[in-house]
């Protein structure tokens, strides 16, 4: 039987109708392609822009921890020829900043971890030091307390570590408050206040 002209009309319009609506389909998606690739590429771009200001800030924070460091152990102990280091590394997608202790003595460089290879005083430094950056870092109350802080220090270096830390604390605006029974420093202080027990109460004296 001959399909009549009206039947062949009929199916030729649904062809065209599927065709039209499969031309539509693929344009979206076309554009959707496009517009998922041109987002691709931005990530990628904002991907970069941020591993550049986080390369750029931790870098500038190094720079700035090695230069304190290595100055205030300069300061503290200015025979010994110490410095820091840092080494930094890229593991599992994170930055790793390692601070190695370097010594120059004799012609020879010995560095290491500073507790491991250069001892308490040296450590008490750095980890003073540290601890005033990350105060003016993240923007807390510079306020530094202190209770017995610095008993590992040789005599020779005591004097040393009570100028630097009031050179810190004016240059940089932290507040510094120690407690020690060690003469040196209490001269070293711009105010000093002697603490006594009576009758089982703690009294404060202003002395300087």
């Amino acid at each position: 039987m001959v399909p009549s002209a009206t039947g062949l009309r009929s199916q030729l319009e649904r062809a065209m109708g599927r065709r039209d609506s499969v031309r539509e389909r693929l344009r979206v998606s076309e554009g959707d392609i496009q517009r998922l690739e041109a987002e691709g590429e931005l990530l990628v771009l904002v991907e970069s822009l941020f591993q550049t200001l986080i390369d750029r800030e931790v870098n500038l924070s190094v720079q700035a921890v090695q230069r304190l460091l290595t100055e205030g152990l300069q300061a503290v102990f200015p025979d010994q020829n110490l410095a820091v280091v840092p080494k930094v590394e890229l593991q599992r997608g994170k930055v790793a900043v390692d601070l190695v202790t370097t010594q120059i003595h004799g012609g020879t460089t010995i560095e290491g971890g500073c507790n491991e290879a250069f001892g308490g005083s040296v450590t008490t430094v750095q980890s003073v030091l540290l601890r005033i950056f990350i105060l003016l870092k993240r923007g807390l109350r510079p306020v530094l307390l202190m209770d017995e802080t610095l008993p590992a220090f040789d005599s020779n270096y005591v004097h040393n570590i009570g100028s630097f830390l009031s050179l810190v604390s004016k240059q940089l605006g932290v507040d510094v408050l120690l407690v020690t029974h060690n003469q040196a420093l209490v001269d070293a202080a711009d105010r000093v206040y002697r603490i006594s027990r009576k009758d089982g109460a703690a009294s404060f004296e202003r002395t300087r």
